[in-house]
């Protein structure tokens, strides 16, 4: 193994297609910066129909994840030193920019897909974090997994042409990102601030930590609360 791992535990890996057309990932895999493994919970199935949910104690609607698929598959996968297993699931703490930051310094990230119908509770003894993407319901955790390898991968070293892009991006200190533009200077009226097109890039500088501000307190009051 090399580079960064990913092991991901999940009863549709062919979701994870996606990741082979997102040009992040598929750099950083073309340079060995990060291997994703897939393990199929179906493969650990029970029995000849490789049963891996079932109903739930109580009665209630829908079927939840059996535990001994999970912590088979888990117990499968190669732990490094530097790992941590985290459980998707929208009970989680919602995924914060600062905490792909602190995940970038480790060397594997276990991630647990869980069916959003529900899970054996059992099966939360396996995780280090629960997390979600968003106080929202969807159809399983394959989704923010892959949002989680797409926002870690972008901070391993190497991954990006110009490191320097992630210093100013927004969420990175809890200022969005200041306006973007490019050419043509007057695109149907609209026309490019004059101060970048000065050339002075002290004031250019100004002006973008101004407008960081001016778009954060509008548009996310609360990410500038959190910031002072």
């Amino acid at each position: 193994m090399s580079g960064f791992n990913f092991d991901v535990i999940t009863l549709f890996p062919k979701a994870f297609e996606l990741i082979s057309n997102l040009g992040v990932i598929t750099r950083a895999q073309d340079k060995s910066l990060i291997d994703v493994n897939l393990y199929d919970l179906r493969e650990y199935g029970e029995g000849s129909y490789r049963q891996v949910d079932d109903k739930p104690y109580g009665g209630g609607a829908g079927m939840v994840l059996k535990p001994e698929p999970i912590y088979k598959a888990y117990e499968s996968i190669s732990k490094l030193p530097k790992s941590k297993t985290l459980l998707m699931t929208p009970q989680g703490k919602v995924l914060k920019q600062k905490d792909l930051l602190r995940w970038s310094n480790l060397d594997q990230i276990i991630i647990i897909c869980g069916q959003y119908e529900g899970f054996d509770e059992r099966i939360r003894c396996l995780a280090d974090e629960e997390i979600s993407i968003g106080d929202y319901v969807l159809s399983g955790g394959e989704i923010p997994a892959i949002t989680i390898i797409n926002g870690l991968t972008r901070l391993l070293p190497g991954t990006l042409g110009d490191p320097n892009s992630l210093i100013e991006e927004s969420h990175n200190s809890n200022l969005l990102e200041y306006p973007q533009y490019t050419r043509p200077p007057i695109y149907r009226d609209m026309k490019v601030p004059d101060i970048l097109l000065s050339g002075n890039h002290n004031e250019i500088k100004s002006w973008r930590k101004e407008q960081r501000l001016k778009r954060t307190t509008e548009r996310r009051k609360d990410l500038y609360q959190q910031d002072n």
